[in-house]
């Protein structure tokens, strides 16, 4: 089976900033392989360990993207792709998902594959790319996948969330699947495969090599429009009332009247 993971390196946590002009976020060598995306890519090297295989993890992004891709190769895949390049970037959901699918179509060669994708990332949290992958595919797939149950060369078995509960779905290959966390639980990289990792080939497509075409790609062609980016502002509530029972009552009591939507009926 060829399992190809779709990963993302995203800003750590305590680093994310984001241009003001742009609405974009300001991508430094700083960076990690999106959390999601471990468990993605912990699900498809297990899949290869039962069924045999291989894995091929890619990414989109900047030159310094090329971190979580050896980070891949030290987890366990096989082959590595990074789609970079000027046309690539400032790419919304939708043209990452354009530019992905079409890589997809490359590395599988017309082979069924099962795509991984994370459920969603910390620096945008859509949740949009992997049934977006789906989608210019035209594959099969499923969302907030909690476990695999089984899979074989023509099928796979899924576990998901759903509202007020889950479901069992059975999906033929090829197919897209977007992992949650609750998926499998992600590896620590072994010596063997750090060091398999820093002399790792890694393979880097412009659009030109995918056959993308450009209009789908870049800020200029995104149908996302950033209109501004901020940090909420906190704002604390909440009173302590003092004095004995009675007293803390009245004053409570007093705290609710006062309150518009109390008087309206809207408590």
């Amino acid at each position: 089976m060829h399992l190809i993971v779709c990963i993302k390196q995203t800003p750590k946590t305590e680093q994310v900033k984001i241009d003001p002009a742009t609405g974009c976020l300001i991508r430094t060598d700083e960076g990690m392989m999106n959390p999601f995306d471990e468990h993605a890519l912990e699900a498809a090297v297990t899949l290869k360990e039962q069924l045999g295989g291989r894995v091929s993890a890619v990414t989109m992004g900047p030159p310094q993207a090329e971190q979580v891709l050896r980070d891949a190769v030290a987890r366990g895949a096989d082959a590595v792709y990074h789609l970079c390049g000027a046309e690539f970037a400032g790419s919304d959901t939708w043209g990452t998902a354009y530019a992905l699918s079409k890589a997809v179509e490359k590395i599988s060669a017309g082979v069924p594959v099962l795509v991984l994708c994370g459920q969603q990332t910390t620096d945008s949290d859509t949740g949009h790319v992997g049934p977006q992958v789906a989608a210019w595919l035209n594959w099969p797939q499923a969302a907030f996948v909690k476990k695999i149950i089984r899979a074989d060369e023509k099928t796979l078995s899924i576990e998901r969330a759903a509202q007020g509960g889950s479901e069992i779905i059975k999906l033929p290959l090829p197919c897209v699947i977007a992992v949650g966390k609750e998926a499998a639980v992600p590896r620590v990289s072994s010596v063997k495969g750090r060091l398999a990792a820093k002399t790792a080939p890694v393979t880097r497509w412009t659009a030109d090599d995918i056959g993308a075409d450009k209009n789908n790609l870049g800020a200029a062609n995104s149908p996302t429009r950033v209109l501004r980016s901020f940090t909420p502002q906190t704002q604390t509530a909440g009173a302590v009332l003092t004095g004995n029972t009675q007293e803390k009552a009245a004053r409570l009591a007093a705290v609710l009247k006062a309150n518009p939507y109390v008087k309206g009926g809207r408590s």
